[in-house]
């Protein structure tokens, strides 16, 4: 009878040392995740604060000089498609619409 005890009481321990590596590794894991969301919130404030400055230093050279002084964007280098071109009347077969 105290071998099936033993047996139980090492089963128990086995559990319990499996459950105790689990909880570590969620708080390991969490941990990494918080450090990550704090370094995530960190760039896009900072991103922020650049896109604001950005914006507030576009704003007062538009006011000083005008909105001529505003850069337009860059022509597009391709045009957008266009129906297919027909031959001339002269190429055609007297069947083709």
């Amino acid at each position: 009878m105290s071998v099936e005890s033993d047996e139980a009481r090492q089963r128990a321990e086995a559990k319990f040392k499996k459950a105790e590596a689990a909880a570590r590794e969620r708080e390991s894991a969490l941990a990494a995740y918080e450090a990550a969301e704090v370094a995530r919130r960190r760039n896009m404030a900072r991103l922020k604060a650049l896109r604001l400055a950005k914006e507030a230093a576009e704003t007062k050279a538009e006011a000083v000089d005008g909105p001529a002084a505003k850069r337009s964007a860059p022509a597009a280098k391709r045009s957008a498609p266009t129906a297919k071109r027909r031959a001339p009347a002269s190429k055609r077969s007297a069947r083709s619409p």
